[in-house]
């Protein structure tokens, strides 16, 4: 089956130590107080939502984490600001609303070319918010805005979205590991 190769490829061509960097970016962004933001579409909307509920309760003792905030989740926001306003601003508007300078946003694409996604990382860059994409496919036009990403090459959406979470699973694993207090 061609899923499970381009999986165990995927996973074998990680580039950990772009995890690892990353790592350190959302530690130093807690001390600094900052905001965690993240957003996708479709499974990759799915994702966010989970990976905001396990990096901000699930992977502590105490279930304190970090301050993060999915912008897929909240249906009333998303349908109100695409009937209202466009589809293309259901993440950037909410970031306009509740971003600050120096907060984190965090893109989940599987092909990185959704108006919706490259409209909230050109929010986020004049916002001057740290942008960061995991990211499928070529990487699309949003790979060229992001300031840093993970790239799965793979045209599998099935796949890029399985990698999604194997990436944060590790990272909120690394960081866990750490006996980093919160």
């Amino acid at each position: 089956m061609n899923y499970l190769f381009d999986l165990i490829k995927q996973i074998k061509t990680l580039e950990i130590q772009k995890i690892d960097v990353f790592a350190k970016i959302l530690i130093k962004k807690y001390k600094q107080k900052k905001k965690f933001f993240i957003c996708g579409n479709g499974g990759s909307a799915a994702n966010a939502n989970h990976i905001s509920n396990d990096l901000m309760l699930g992977f502590t003792k105490n279930k304190i984490g970090f301050p993060f905030l999915s912008l897929s989740t909240n249906i009333a926001k998303i349908s109100c600001i695409a009937n209202d306003i466009g589809y293309k601003k259901i993440f950037s508007n909410q970031l306009k609303i509740l971003g600050q300078k120096n907060d984190l946003l965090i893109i989940l694409s599987g092909s990185g070319n959704s108006e919706n996604i490259i409209d909230v990382v050109s929010q986020a860059k004049k916002m001057k918010i740290y942008t960061f994409g995991l990211i499928g496919s070529n990487g699309g036009k949003v790979k060229n805005i992001l300031n840093s990403y993970i790239h799965f090459k793979s045209d599998d959406m099935q796949v890029c979205e399985d990698m999604q979470m194997v990436v944060m699973n590790y990272l909120m694993k690394k960081i866990s590991n750490q006996k980093f207090k919160f």
